[in-house]
């Protein structure tokens, strides 16, 4: 999804054949195989991104199907020792400098073989804004909950193509609920409530996919349903205090960081 951030390093070489010779051909099998693995040896790793909505999604449209670049995954503070030794028993190679100074918050590693890259962030997704993770690894097994399988769409400040058909994957899929049996609405609320910036890409976000669902061969009444009942639900949710203050400078200050300020993320 992205290419890697600078490294200092000179790191030892990636990719052997030794090292890559079990890693799947398919993206999403291979997604699939490393969650095996790490359910196998109790460490608590849970995908994100476009392959992550794959996986929930079985019956998705081919309208809404998509190629998939990397793997992104999420993890524990505790788990970080566990994730690294686990995935290089998987074939793949650390960014050994990158690692050693972001561990607290993320973690790179590569396949040269099929040119992919490996994200697992740590504790928290942190790219155009913050979303929090760790004590919502346990609610689903094998990705994180469709509330922030969304929310890491949703809060890139600029949108581009593969985001909106994601997002659009995921709504067309999943009903909006009240709770984690769907898209949780009363999550993706809390949050909003509490962060004026992220309420403002996030309701931004809901009405350019809104916008969008045209270029869709797929049920856009359902999606379009369920994108105006997250917005009702994201207005009606009662604003913090912090929220409240922020509202006030509005977009005369910058909301949101900029990719390359937290390592290019995805």
């Amino acid at each position: 999804m992205r290419a890697p951030p600078p490294s200092t390093s000179t790191s030892t070489p990636r990719g052997g054949p030794s090292a890559s010779s079990e890693i799947r051909d398919d993206i999403v099998e291979e997604g699939r195989r490393v969650l095996d693995a790490a359910e196998a040896k109790g460490v608590p790793l849970r995908l994100l991104g476009g392959v992550a909505i794959r996986l929930r999604s079985e019956g998705l449209p081919a309208a809404l199907q998509r190629e998939y670049k990397d793997l992104d995954f999420a993890t524990t503070r505790k788990a970080v020792g566990d994730t690294q030794m686990l995935l290089r028993d998987l074939g793949y190679d650390p960014d050994v400098a990158f690692n050693a100074m972001n561990s607290r918050e993320r973690l790179l590693f590569y396949d040269d073989v099929h040119g992919r890259q490996v994200d697992v962030f740590v504790r928290v997704f942190r790219m155009c804004h913050e979303i929090p993770l760790e004590s919502r690894l346990g609610v689903d097994p094998g990705t994180v909950p469709l509330a922030e399988l969304l929310l890491t769409k949703l809060q890139i400040v600029e949108l581009n193509e593969k985001d909106v058909r994601d997002a659009v994957a995921l709504l067309h899929e999943h009903e909006v609920t009240e709770d984690d049996s769907g898209v949780n609405a009363a999550r993706v609320a809390e949050l909003c409530a509490d962060d004026w910036g992220l309420w403002r890409t996030i309701t931004h976000n809901l009405d350019a996919v809104a916008s969008h669902l045209d270029v869709y061969d797929v049920d856009r009444e359902r999606v379009a349903a369920r994108l105006r009942r997250l917005q009702e639900r994201i207005e009606a949710e009662p604003k913090s205090r912090g929220w409240k203050l922020r509202a006030r400078i509005g977009e005369r200050r910058r909301w949101y960081e900029l990719p390359e300020e937290v390592g290019a993320g995805p």
